[in-house]
């Protein structure tokens, strides 16, 4: 079947989507032939031998860009459902002119091998929803939205990073470019760092402008990752987040959660306004607590407050992370500080230090052992099935 169509001149972009095109994304790639660029859908479909293949249409290099935006916008009103990417630069106006066309993603000359694949999976994604009729930007009021899991803890140090990107990149392989993770440490955060990318964009460039009001410009400041997880990191400066409020950041995982099966948030330490809003927004809280006592005293101080103010999740999962019972605190004695019991013992682990040095989560690799094995045993938490829709209201109204 011919799944995607590319209109170009460049072997090397054909190439790198043909090699793209295999397991889970195999399809024939069909490249336009003719003296004469097309101007309609009806012409590119002429072209296959079953034009309701068609899923994804490639757009330049090598076609000018007013033509591409014009066939880009035909597609759009008569055949929404093939995904349409646009090559080219990332210059501001040429990203908001191919959004108003319909383009789903800008695909950048430097793009590799896995920005492709991401691309693709992406758009594949996009034609599917649109062939089971149900429209992206209705799935907020009609469809269940995804599960919003807050990474929490009341102290800095505990390895609540580590433990956010190894859930978020083992929920990305069972919800392949359906998963998110989102770092709200927005002062100090290192999610970037935990999963070796180098993102271009922020939270604080995606809570403003066009992004606040479209999810697929929004989708444009997600930076992917191999494993088919996508981030949305924190900025640089300390000072980029500033003016950012509980309701901005209530808006943005809104809209992830309309889009994304699993948006996974690691929070800053303690109860900051962002992080209440992120907790409201929420289906799932994972507390995260060291092994020794005034991490685990603080955390039951941070269950008590959250129990005062009323916040109360679908489900709540307990982690004790680089657990070493040899000195002197038992499971048992943190369970009694708790009060309540420990979901998942994550034990210490030389292999975690070393992954989080190399920026390659656990379980995005073959390293087997007992953490390996706790952090399985974590994922396996949300794998189930999907918790029921969660009641629609805040729990905490941010200055109230």
């Amino acid at each position: 079947m011919s799944r995607y169509v590319v209109v170009t001149d460049d072997l090397g972009l054909l190439g790198l989507i043909g090699a793209a095109a295999t397991g889970p994304l195999h399809g024939n790639v069909h490249r336009w032939q003719g003296s004469r660029l097309p101007e309609r859908p009806a012409e590119v479909r002429n072209q296959l031998e079953r034009p309701a293949d068609l899923e994804v249409l490639i757009l330049g290099p090598g076609m000018p860009l007013e033509l591409a935006l014009t066939l880009a916008a035909a597609f759009d009103v008569e055949s929404p459902e093939v995904s349409v990417l646009l090559a080219g630069q990332p210059d501001p106006d040429i990203v908001l002119a191919a959004l108003r066309a319909g383009v789903l993603d800008l695909l950048e000359p430097e793009t590799g091998a896995a920005g492709v694949a991401a691309l693709l999976h992406r758009a594949v994604r996009n034609a599917a929803l649109h062939r089971r009729a149900v429209p992206v930007e209705q799935t907020t009021a009609e469809a269940p939205a995804g599960r919003v899991i807050a990474v929490v803890s009341p102290k800095g140090g505990v390895g609540k990073t580590t433990i956010a990107s190894n859930l978020a990149v083992g929920l990305a392989k069972s919800a392949p470019h359906g998963t998110v993770l989102v770092d709200l440490d927005l002062q100090f955060g290192d999610v970037g760092s935990a999963l070796s990318l180098s993102p271009e964009h922020s939270v604080s460039d995606a809570v403003y402008g066009p992004a606040r009001r479209d999810t697929m410009v929004l989708k444009t400041f997600l930076s992917a990752h191999p494993s088919g997880l996508y981030a949305l990191c924190a900025p640089e400066s300390p000072d980029a987040a500033e003016g950012l409020t509980g309701e901005d950041i209530a808006h943005l995982l809104g809209q992830l959660a309309s889009q994304y099966r699993f948006v996974v948030v690691d929070t800053a330490p303690g109860l900051s306004d962002h992080t209440l809003a992120a907790l409201d927004q929420a289906t799932d809280f994972l507390f995260v607590s060291g092994p020794d006592v005034p991490g685990v005293r603080g955390m039951r101080r941070e269950l008590d407050v959250l129990a005062e103010l009323g916040m109360q999740p679908l489900k709540r999962h307990m982690v004790l992370n680089g657990a070493d019972f040899k000195a002197g605190v038992s499971l048992r004695d943190v369970e009694k500080v708790l009060g309540t019991s420990v979901d998942v013992v994550i034990p210490r682990s030389r292999a975690v230090a070393l992954s989080t040095n190399q920026g390659s989560p656990l379980l995005n690799g073959s390293v087997r052992g007992p953490a390996t094995k706790a952090l399985q045993k974590l994922l396996a938490r949300f794998t189930a099935p999907v918790a029921p829709a969660r009641r629609f209201g805040p729990r905490h109204r941010i200055g109230a």
